[in-house]
């Protein structure tokens, strides 16, 4: 039976998170999809609706590179047992879902739940909510589905953690200039520098900043909360399950809506930092 909880919760790493004076912005090298733009298909188009919709937000799930994927699951959705031939990553958006080997007792991960899935185990997936959606994050794919046949064991154990199992961290020392609560989890990964790893990011409502990054590979997906991204002259309203990315020196100018904290989930191979006006 998987983890509840991390047993190396505590073991948040420092990032270069710093509050600085207003900079000189670069040229984007950027890419920014809404939600609502996605492109829905089946993810098994043999089950066709009795199975979750799959939509790519970055890379291609089909092909053997890393993907960022959106799955959607209908309500009351319980798939049999099956395993995957790759190992993922997850953050529930929408709605709970359960996913844990077959034999072991129902425990929903609502929004803001993050789990892995190793490679080979067999296990099962179900849905609670009316509406039900999770990221998923694959190193190399493609992604399939397969029979419990083909299970075997890759020497990875999977966890799951609810949200009240993630430990946030104060970004900021007291000598910095930080004028908003703003904090952050770690979730997996190497911290040193070229090497990919997963954080998420507590935005506080009515945050106004830029996240700046140098990272050869920035992928940030908005798990809980409405963002306004600024690009160029226009303003684009991000919900849950959208994504901004970008590579090399980039700036990335947002805000949150006041009243409500966001929730960014980052996967990136170096430091980002904040800035504000």
């Amino acid at each position: 039976m998987k983890n509840i909880s991390r047993s190396t919760a505590g073991a948040l790493l420092v990032f270069s998170l710093a509050f600085t004076a207003r900079a000189e912005i670069p040229e984007a090298r950027s890419e920014v999809v809404s939600v609502d733009d996605v492109a829905w298909g089946y993810l098994n188009p043999a089950r066709g609706d009795k199975g979750p919709r799959a939509a790519d937000l970055w890379g291609d799930r089909t092909k053997n590179t890393a993907a960022g994927i959106l799955l959607q699951f209908p309500e009351g959705f319980s798939s049999p047992p099956h395993i995957h031939n790759i190992t993922y990553r997850g953050v529930v958006i929408q709605g709970e879902l359960h996913n844990d080997d077959p034999e072991a007792e129902i425990m929903w991960l609502p929004a803001g739940s993050f789990w892995t899935q190793p490679a080979g185990e067999a296990h099962v997936t179900a849905a609670n909510g009316k509406s039900n959606i999770a990221y998923i994050e694959i190193n190399s794919g493609p992604y399939l589905v397969q029979p419990t046949e083909r299970a075997f064991d890759n020497g990875e154990r999977p966890m799951n953690v609810d949200p009240s199992h993630i430990v946030w961290q104060d970004s900021f020392s007291q000598d910095d200039n930080n004028m908003y609560d703003v904090r952050v989890a770690y979730l997996w990964g190497d911290p040193a520098e070229g090497n990919l790893r997963g954080t998420m990011l507590k935005l506080p409502g009515g945050f106004k900043g830029k996240i700046r990054t140098s990272a050869a590979e920035f992928k940030a997906i908005v798990i809980e909360g409405d963002i306004d991204y600024k690009n160029q002259q226009s303003i684009k309203k991000l919900k849950p399950g959208s994504y901004f990315g970008s590579t090399e020196d980039v700036v990335h100018e947002i805000a949150v809506n006041p009243g409500q904290a966001s929730i960014l989930y980052i996967r990136s191979d170096d430091t980002y930092g904040l800035l504000t006006d």
